[in-house]
C-alpha cells in the first residue's frame, strides 16, 4: 500500500500518457501497422482469423501462421521451427483495443517460423477484471487442446504482454492450471469450437513470458479515475494482484519498460522482477531507451530491436 500521497499523484503515476503529448499518435501507429500486417497475411493466406474459443462475441483470436519465406535455419529459427506459437495479449487498462490493433509483431515471428496468436477479450465496464483474466485462460487452454490440429506444440506455447497484456501474461503463470480444467464442466467443454464432450482438455505449457511496462499490484489503481469502469472489489485486488502471489510454474521471463515512463510503473516492474529472481527465476530486465509506454511494445515487431531479439533468445533456448 501507498501512503501519504494524493488523488492527483495517483492519477499522474498511473496515467502513462502523462509522459507524452499524444497517446493517439501512437494508438494509430496500432492501428495502421496491424491493419497493414492482417491485410498482407490475409493476401499470403498466413492468418486464420476471428476463431472462436468460447461463447461470447468477444472471445475470439487471430492465429498468424508461419510465413512461407520464414527462415528454417536451425541457427536462426531453432530446432523446432514452426511448431512455437508466441501469444500476444494486448493492454488498455482492460477497458481499451483489442486484439484488431494489436497484430503489429506478427510478422517478425511468422518470419522466424513461428505461429502467432493474439487475444481478443472483453473489456471493462462489460466485464469484471476477474472475467477478463478467465477469458484468457480459457484462450490459453482453447490454444493447447487444439494445438495439435493447428500445427504447434502445446508444450510450446509462449507469452507477450504489454501494459494491462503483460500483467495478464503473469496472472496466466500463476495459474493453477490442474485446478482451472477442473472447474470447466461438460458446458464449458460445449462453448469451446472444436471441443466436444469426449475431448480431452489441455493445460498451456507456458515455456517463457515477456512482460512489458506491466502492472503487478493494482491496489493503487483504487486511487484513481482507471477504477470508474472497472469498479475493482477489494477481493478481486488481492486475486487479480501478481505482486501478492507465488509464481510456482517457473520459465525464463523478461521484465521490459521504456525510459519515458512514470516512476511508479517503473517500481512495480523492478518489484516484479525482485519477486521472481527470489523465487528462482531466470529472469531478463531491460530499461528500453527513448520508448515510452505506448511505443516500447511496437520493438516486438522489430527484428533488429533488443526486445525481439530477447523473445527470440527465450524461444530458442534449448
Amino acid at each position: 500500500m501507498i501512503e501519504h500521497r494524493d488523488k492527483a499523484w495517483f492519477e499522474r503515476e498511473y496515467s502513462p500518457s502523462s509522459c507524452i503529448e499524444d497517446i493517439n499518435v501512437y494508438i494509430q501507429q496500432y492501428c495502421d501497422q496491424s491493419q497493414a500486417v492482417t491485410q498482407q497475411a490475409i493476401a499470403n493466406n498466413t492468418v486464420i482469423r476471428a476463431i472462436q474459443y468460447g461463447a461470447s462475441e468477444d472471445e475470439v483470436l487471430d492465429l498468424y501462421l508461419p510465413g512461407a519465406t520464414a527462415n528454417n535455419d536451425d541457427s536462426q529459427s531453432g530446432t523446432q521451427t514452426g511448431k512455437k506459437l508466441q501469444v500476444y495479449i494486448h493492454g488498455g487498462y482492460w477497458q481499451e483495443l483489442s486484439k484488431d490493433e494489436s497484430s503489429f509483431a506478427a510478422p517478425a515471428f511468422q518470419q522466424a517460423g513461428h505461429y502467432f496468436a493474439v487475444i481478443n477479450y472483453s473489456l471493462a465496464p462489460k466485464a469484471s477484471l476477474t472475467e477478463i483474466v478467465q477469458q484468457n485462460r480459457k484462450a490459453l487452454v482453447w490454444l493447447a487442446t487444439n494445438a495439435e490440429k493447428l500445427g504447434f506444440d502445446a508444450d510450446e506455447i509462449y507469452l507477450s504482454g504489454s501494459s494491462a497484456g503483460a500483467h495478464l501474461c503473469l496472472m496466466m503463470l500463476q495459474t493453477n492450471w490442474l485446478e482451472y480444467l477442473s472447474q470447466l464442466d461438460d458446458a464449458g467443454v460445449n462453448e469451446m469450437p472444436l471441443c466436444q464432450p469426449e475431448c480431452q482438455l489441455k493445460s498451456p505449457d507456458i515455456r517463457g513470458v515477456c512482460a512489458v511496462s506491466g502492472i503487478y499490484d493494482i491496489e493503487p489503481l483504487l486511487h484513481t479515475t482507471i477504477n470508474d469502469p472497472l469498479q475493482l472489489t477489494a477481493q478481486e485486488v488481492e486475486a487479480n494482484s501478481p505482486l501478492n502471489h507465488a509464481t510456482p510454474h517457473q520459465c525464463p521471463v523478461i521484465i521490459a519498460y521504456g525510459d519515458n515512463e512514470t516512476n511508479e510503473f517503473k517500481r512495480q516492474s523492478l518489484m516484479m522482477k525482485t519477486q521472481l529472481e527470489q523465487e528462482g527465476f531466470e529472469l531478463t530486465l531491460g530499461e528500453i531507451s527513448q520508448r515510452n509506454h505506448f511505443d516500447v511494445i511496437l520493438d516486438l515487431g522489430q527484428v533488429n530491436s533488443w526486445l525481439f531479439k530477447q523473445v527470440q533468445r527465450q524461444m530458442n533456448a534449448e
